[in-house]
C-alpha cells in the first residue's frame, strides 16, 4: 500500500481551461487524470495512433460560446483522455475516464439501449460490443476502473481486432497505476474535490433508479463505518472489501446510502449495494425496467422474493432489488462484468445479504 493517494493536476477555474483540449502524450497525460491512462500495445497491421488530446479537469462551469470536449448533459470538468486509431479508409475514436457520476450502466454506458455481445479478455474483464449513442458501432471495457469507450468514426473493425487491441493495452506508467490502484473511489471521484457540483443524471442499473442534479452529489467517504453499522451491512461481500460509501438526500428529505465493494489488485470487478428505509427514497418497490435489452424475472433467495435483471448470465452485469423485512429497508445490488461475476456469484452474494 502507498503511503500517499494518487493526487494530479487540475485547473483552478473552468475559464482557464483551453477552447478545446490540447494535444499530449499519453504518457504526459496521467498526470492530470484521476484513472489509469492506458496505450496500446497493439495495433491493426494499416493503423496508427494519432489525435491524442486530454480534457483537463476543472471545478463546475462553462464559458461562452465554448463547446469543444465540455460534456452538453452538464457543466462538470472531469478529466478525459482521446485519441484516435487511424488506417486505411478506417478511424476508431477512443475515450478513457473514470466513470464516477453513478454506478457505471452496464458497465459500459456508451452502449445503452443497444444489444450487446460480450467478449472476455485476457485478463478476466469483458470487452462489450453494440451501438453507441451516436448510432455507431461502438466498444466498450473497464480496465483498473478506467473506462475506456471506442466509436468507430469510419470504416470497419473486426470483433477480433478490437479484443486484441483492448487486450493489449497496457497503462503508460507502472508506478502510477499502482497508486491509483491503491486510492480508494471516495478519493479519486471528482465529487470529493468539487462537493458542490451538481449530480448528473444517469441510469442506475436496469432497475430504474434515477438521481437528480438538485438533488445534490452524494458525500462520498473512504470510511465506510458509520454507514455499515447504520444500516447493518456486511464487513465483506462475496470475498470483496468495502472501497467506499456515500450518503445521497434528496429536498425532501429522502435517503438512501451506496456502498462500494471491491477486489484487488484491478479493483475493475465490483458490486454496489444500495440501501433506503423501506418506502422512504427513490428506489421502487417493485421496481420499474430500464429500456435496455435485459433479461428479467422474480427469483426466490433465502426465503425472499428478489427482482432480478441481468445481460449475460456468465459474465454479468446483474441488478437485484428485494424489500429487506428483517431491516426495514429497500436494498439493489449491482455488479459490474467479468468472467468470474456470473449468475451464481451474484446469487451467493444474495445469500448473504439475506442470510445475514
Amino acid at each position: 500500500m502507498h503511503a500517499k493517494p494518487w493526487t494530479f493536476d487540475t485547473v483552478a477555474d473552468a475559464r482557464l481551461l483551453e477552447d478545446r483540449p490540447p494535444a499530449i502524450s499519453a504518457a504526459d497525460a496521467q498526470g492530470w487524470c484521476d484513472f489509469v491512462v492506458f496505450s496500446p500495445g497493439w495495433l491493426p497491421g494499416d493503423c496508427h495512433v494519432e489525435a491524442v488530446t486530454i480534457r483537463k479537469e476543472a471545478p463546475p462551469g462553462r464559458s461562452d460560446g465554448v463547446t469543444d470536449g465540455r460534456t452538453p448533459w452538464s457543466t462538470i470538468n472531469p478529466a478525459a483522455l482521446r485519441f484516435e486509431i487511424a488506417g486505411r479508409d478506417r478511424r476508431l475514436r477512443v475515450k478513457q475516464f473514470l466513470y464516477d457520476w453513478a454506478f457505471p450502466a452496464l458497465d459500459h454506458p456508451c452502449l445503452w439501449n443497444s444489444a450487446t455481445t460480450p467478449h472476455p479478455l485476457p485478463d478476466g474483464a469483458i470487452l462489450w460490443r453494440g451501438t453507441d449513442y451516436m448510432g455507431r458501432d461502438g466498444a466498450s471495457a473497464r480496465l483498473s476502473r478506467t473506462m475506456i469507450e471506442a466509436s468507430v468514426m469510419a470504416g470497419s473493425f473486426t470483433d477480433a481486432e478490437l479484443v486484441d487491441l483492448y487486450g493489449g493495452l497496457a497503462p503508460v506508467s507502472a508506478e502510477a497505476a499502482d497508486r491509483i490502484r491503491d486510492t480508494g473511489f471516495g478519493e479519486l471521484t471528482y465529487w470529493a474535490r468539487h462537493p458542490g457540483a451538481p449530480a448528473v443524471s444517469v441510469p442506475v442499473g436496469m432497475w430504474k433508479l434515477r438521481r437528480a442534479a438538485e438533488d445534490g452529489p452524494g458525500r462520498w467517504s473512504g470510511d465506510t463505518t458509520a454507514i455499515r453499522a447504520e444500516y447493518g451491512l456486511p464487513q465483506t461481500l462475496a470475498g470483496y472489501r468495502p472501497d467506499a460509501a456515500a450518503r445521497f438526500e434528496t429536498p425532501t428529505g429522502a435517503i438512501e446510502v451506496e456502498l462500494s465493494y471491491t477486489v484487488r489488485p484491478q479493483r475493475d470487478r465490483e458490486l454496489r449495494l444500495i440501501v433506503q428505509r423501506s418506502g422512504a427514497g427513490r428506489l421502487e418497490i417493485p421496481p420499474q425496467p430500464e429500456p435496455h435489452p435485459a433479461r428479467r424475472e422474480i427469483v426466490e433467495v433465502a426465503g425472499t422474493s428478489v427482482h432480478l435483471a441481468w445481460v449475460d448470465e456468465r459474465y454479468g452485469p446483474f441488478d437485484a432489488v428485494w424489500r429487506d423485512d428483517a431491516s426495514g429497508t429497500d436494498r439493489k445490488l449491482l455488479s459490474s462484468t467479468g468472467s468470474d461475476m456470473n449468475r451464481e456469484f451474484v446469487t451467493n452474494a444474495l445469500a448473504e445479504l439475506l442470510d445475514g
